[in-house]
Parts: structure tokens; sequence; C-alpha cells
């Protein structure tokens, strides 16, 4: 356990202090104390007995770009590309504005609304947080909306794209666990519209507490808001065929994904707003992201095996029992330091930090490991948004020059707090994310 321990402090030197990426960190933490545990030292680097270690790391990065299973990843964030090139974002919004638009902070609820939406498609958080802040942020200053509000409803919003399916959040637990993705995209469901509902409650809250927070819209008539669904009618069949066609066992994931970026593409040809220089903007941008996930996915890799032949995870084991300590109580400590960790690191680097830890330890309590995913994810969600790093506000921040990102999290205040509160409904009552997969798959 001390190699394990000490491999992790120099991990944490190496992000946090050195700055060094933290693909190439925890790959290199990885790569060398595997060595560390074999014996070798840097006076025999000729040695045969390098062998084994250098097996073990080109092994991890052949296998992981040769797994089927993970072109799930390319082809959701074309997908996602499309769709941003396709201006659903604009419709999105505007067919939330027109049903809730005339209620106090009704273009606030508008853009939560609208934010899930396009995340559920998306699948980025920080993608629909600066894309949302260009969409929103004008009507809501039109009608005097306080920045406060205005910003806080599109950062909280935006994180909500870590979870509803299909998500690449998910996708990476699934690989770096095992467990099943379908599994996972069915369980978020739930959770994902219980956020829906509970920022709009915050929403609520806010305006009550300061009615000239949110003013009142314009009130549409109905023919006018039905109109509004013929702008999102496409992307919501895409949507349904895509998520459906996994939930009911039609295709797999990987085939989804596909079908997904394909009738992206046919949608945003079909509305013009695709031409070859966005097309390539697109398939770049896919390139780009791709390639930065899968190199951090495979430095997750090589340190997870040095952590699991270090034996931290049976020693954590061991340290648990000893305590005496109930296992919904290990998961509360756990999900703290998930709370503090989130002040530092963004989502995706504390995923792959802790993850390889805790899930063999969650996994001997006899917790469900679809169900655990989800708790991680939301307590992830509520990183982007927790200060001092708060990545959403940060993007949003430098979208919307001249909002302080103080005035940004004392809007969050009350979405933060929702999100607790959801939080402690997923974790105490495990059915909230277990119902849909055991209706469908169990």
């Amino acid at each position: 356990m001390s190699a394990a321990l000490m491999g992790f402090a120099i991990l944490l030197v190496f992000i946090l202090v050195m700055r060094i990426p933290i693909a190439f960190a925890m790959g290199l933490v990885g790569f060398f104390g595997f060595a560390f545990l074999q014996g070798l030292g840097f006076d025999n680097l000729l040695s045969f007995r390098w062998t084994s270690v250098l097996s073990l790391a080109s092994n991890r990065v052949i296998d992981t770009v040769q797994d089927y299973s993970l072109s799930v990843i390319p082809l959701f964030i074309l997908m996602g590309n499309f769709v941003t090139k396709s201006g659903l974002s604009l419709d999105l919004y505007q067919a939330s504005n027109a049903f809730l638009g005339h209620k106090k902070g009704g273009l606030s609820m508008a853009t939560v609304v609208a934010c899930g939406g396009f995340s559920a498609i998306c699948g980025s958080s920080l993608a629909t947080s600066a894309t949302m802040a260009k969409v929103a942020m004008p009507p809501m200053r039109k009608y005097a909306y306080a920045d406060s509000l205005a910003t806080a409803s599109i950062a909280a919003g935006s994180t909500l794209g870590i979870l509803i399916p299909p998500s690449v959040i998910l996708v990476v637990y699934g690989l770096l666990t095992e467990t099943s993705i379908r599994e996972l995209f069915a369980a978020g469901f739930i959770p994902g519209l219980l956020g829906i509902g509970l920022y709009l409650l915050a929403v609520r809250y806010t305006v009550w507490r300061n009615p000239d927070a949110g003013p009142q819209g314009e009130r549409l008539p109905w023919p006018q808001r039905l109109a509004t669904l013929k702008g999102v009618a496409g992307v919501l069949m895409l949507f349904v065929l895509v998520m459906g066609g996994i939930y009911l066992g039609i295709f797999t994931p990987s085939e989804a994904a596909g079908i997904g970026a394909g009738g992206a593409f046919i949608i945003a040809l079909s509305r013009r707003s695709l031409n070859l220089g966005d097309l390539f903007l697109c398939l770049s941008d896919t390139l780009r992201t791709s390639a930065m996930l899968f190199s951090v996915l495979i430095g997750a890799l090589i340190f997870s095996d040095f952590i699991n032949r270090a034996g931290l995870p049976a020693d954590l084991l061991s340290f648990v029992s000893g305590l005496d300590a109930s296992p919904m109580m290990v998961i509360v400590a756990i999900l703290a330091i998930y709370i503090v960790l989130g002040m530092v690191f963004e989502s995706l680097s504390m995923l792959l930090l802790t993850v390889p830890i805790f899930y063999p330890l969650v996994q001997s309590m006899g917790f469900d490991l679809v169900w655990f995913g989800i708790v991680v994810v939301v307590v992830t969600e509520i990183s982007l948004i927790t200060p001092p790093v708060g990545m959403n506000v940060f993007v949003l921040s430098a979208v919307l020059k001249g909002v302080p990102t103080g005035t940004i999290f004392r809007g969050i205040t009350p979405f933060w707090t929702v999100d607790m509160i959801r939080l402690a409904l997923i974790t105490f009552f495990s059915s909230i994310s277990l119902f849909l997969p055991s209706l469908l798959y169990r």
C-alpha cells in the first residue's frame, strides 16, 4: 500500500505543482511504479527485465486503440458536433421559452430545459455552457434579469451534459469498471430529469426571494408555441431512435452512436447549416477531442494496473473493515472526498484518478456498480459549479466578458444546494437510478 500511496502523491505533484498533463502524469507514474514493484531501477534500464513493464504499457495502448466498444466515444462526439453546427441550441431555447418564458424567472427556466435537451445530444457540459451562453444570455439581459441568476442557470443547466445519455463520462466510467454502458445510460435518465426539475425549483426559489431577479417575459399564443416545436422535431426523433434503440436492445451503444452521427449529419445538411468548412471543423474537432480522451484513458488504465498490482484496493478494503463502519458510511466518506477534490480537479481528471481506487472497494461491499456510477457522475457534476475551480463558471466568465466569476458563484448557491439534495436522494434511494435498468435488463 505504501508504494501505491507514494505513487498517488507523486501523481498529485505532477498534476498540481508541475502542471504535467494528466494523461502523461498517470502514464508515467503507472509505468515507473510498476517497474518499482518489479524491483527495477534506473541502473539497469537496458536490462531485459524491463520487458514486462514495456509489455504492460504497449499492450494497454494496443488493446485500448483496438477496442471496438471505444468507437462509441468519437461517434457520439461527432454526433454532438453536427448537432451544434445545425443550430439546434437556438431552436431548443425558443421552444422552451415559448412555454415557460411568461412566468417569473421563465427565461431562466427555459434555459435550464434547453440546456438539458441540448446536453442530451451534445454530451459535453463545457460545450453546452459556451453555446447556451451565446443563445440565452441576450434575451435574459433584454428583460433585465440579474446576471447572477442568468449565468447560474446556464452554468448549472450545462452540468446535465455528463449525466443525461448519451454521455461520454458514463462511457469512460463503464470502460474503467467493465460495467454495461447501456445500463448506465438507462440509469442516468431519471436522475437527469430529476436534476432538471430541481433546477427549476431553484429558479422559483430565487425569484421568490428577489422578484426583480427574473421578470416575466411575453406570453405567446398556443399556435406560436406549438410552431416552435417544429424546429426540434428532427433532433427529438433522432434522440428517441438512438436511446430507444439502446434501451430496447435493438442495437448496441456503438451501433447507436453510428446511427446518431449519421442522423445528425443528415439533419445538419437538411437545415443547410453545414458547408465544407464546417464539415472539416466538425471532423477535426472530433479527432482532436477523441485523441485527448483516448490518451487520458490509456494513462488512467496504466495507472490503474499499477495501483491494483500494488494492492491499494485490497488494503483499502482491509482498512475500512477494521474501522467497523457501515457500508453506507463508507460511501458518504467517499462522496466527501469527491466534493473536496472537486474544488481542485476538473471532472474527467477526478473521475480517472479516483474510480480505479474506489470501485473495487464499493463492489466488494456489495453495492451495484451501475448505481455507484450515477452517484459518481452526479457528484462530478457538482464539481463543475463548485468554487474555487468550477469549470463551467470559468467557461461562462470567458465567454461573457464583464461578468465576474464571483457574481456567477453567488447565483450558483441555490442550484448547488438542490444538487446536494439530489445527490443525497440518489445515494440513499438507489431505486431512483436502478429502476430503468432493472425494468429493461434484469
